[in-house]
């Protein structure tokens, strides 16, 4: 649901992606749950480089919590994507923690922690209702 919500949002030279992986450098080549880039996409492509990724988003699962809270957040930032979010569950309904890259200190500096309503200027104007964004209960 998120994918079609920031799909119908981002402007037509943005576009979403999932199952590609960025590569940070020879060693580094993780795999988001969903990025945004500028880049055009190729049926051979399998990665991104930094500078085509504008936004990253991470699922925060109990298996993926440590690598996404503390990790792929530094990873992220060293490597110049402007912004990071990791989209956590509370008591059944999604909380986005949000990032935004300090390019003097090149680490994130939090932007907010959005529940309910996301709303944000940057990688562009969006609004999403995070309550839609979930299946009702029991399906």
């Amino acid at each position: 649901m998120l994918t079609i919500a920031l799909m119908e949002q981002a402007p037509a030279d943005v576009r979403v992606g999932r199952e590609m992986t960025i590569k940070l450098d020879e060693r580094n080549r993780p795999e988001p749950d969903l990025l945004l880039t500028t880049a055009t996409y190729d049926g051979d492509r399998t990665w991104f480089t930094p500078d085509e990724v504008r936004l990253v988003i991470e699922v925060v699962s109990p298996e993926s919590a440590h690598r996404d809270r503390t990790v792929k957040l530094r990873k992220y930032a060293e490597a110049g994507i402007p912004h990071y979010w990791c989209v956590e569950d509370e008591d059944g309904a999604p909380v986005v923690h949000v990032y935004e890259l300090d390019e003097p200190t090149g680490r994130y500096a939090p932007a907010g922690i959005f529940r309910g309503t996301l709303e944000r200027p940057v990688p562009f104007e969006i609004t999403l209702d995070l309550d839609k964004l979930t299946p009702p209960s029991g399906t």
